[in-house]
C-alpha cells in the first residue's frame, strides 16, 4: 500500500467515490468489487457487492436482486461518471472472489454477468477477473489514478498491481 494514502474500507453492499488520492479497500468473500474511474475528471469509486449465497457459492440472480442491484449500480455510475463523461475515458474493472469450484452446479447468470451486461449496454468496456480461493480477497483501488490491485496472504501489493 502506498504509505501516504488514507485507507477507506468499503463495506459490502455499499460504494465510495472520491476525486482525492485515497485508497479504497474491500475485503471480498463471495463478493465483487467494481472499480470505476473517469480519467477525464480524475474521479473514481469502488462498489462492493455480495453475490454469494450460503457457503460462498455464487447464487442465481432473482427479480429482487436485479432491481436493487441496478438501482445501486445506477447511483454509483452517476456519482463517478455523471451525465457528460466521454465513454472512451471511462475504465471499469470487476475483481471478484469465489471459493474453488466444487460438486455444486454454478448459476447460469450471476451478479457479475448482470453488471457486465449493464456496462455493455452503456458501451463501456469492463474487464473482469474472478479469483477462486478459500481465503478472502483484499481489493485496493486508488480512485484518483484508477489503479487497482489484489492483495492477500499469497500476493504482495506491487506484484498484484502489475497484473491488475
Amino acid at each position: 500500500m502506498p504509505r501516504d494514502l488514507t485507507e477507506n474500507v468499503v463495506e459490502a453492499d455499499t460504494y465510495r467515490v472520491s476525486p482525492e488520492p485515497v485508497l479504497l479497500v474491500a475485503e471480498l468473500f463471495g463478493a465483487m468489487a467494481l472499480c470505476l474511474h473517469d480519467e477525464s475528471r480524475g474521479v473514481g469509486g469502488l462498489l462492493h457487492l455480495r453475490f454469494a449465497g450460503d457457503g460462498g457459492r455464487p447464487s442465481d440472480v432473482t427479480d429482487n436482486t436485479l432491481s436493487s442491484v441496478l438501482t445501486v449500480l445506477d447511483r454509483f455510475k452517476r456519482a463517478v461518471i455523471g451525465a457528460s463523461a466521454r465513454r472512451d475515458r471511462i475504465h471499469a474493472r470487476i475483481l471478484a472472489h469465489a471459493p474453488p469450484p466444487g460438486d455444486l452446479e454454478e448459476p447460469t447468470a450471476s451478479l457479475v454477468d448482470l453488471v457486465l451486461a449493464d456496462f455493455a449496454d452503456g458501451r463501456i468496456d469492463c474487464g473482469r477477473r474472478l479469483i477462486r480461493r478459500i481465503e478472502p480477497l483484499r481489493v485496493c483501488f486508488e480512485p484518483f489514478s484508477g489503479r487497482a490491485w489484489v492483495s492477500g496472504p499469497q500476493e504482495s501489493a506491487p506484484a498484484a498491481a502489475r497484473r491488475a
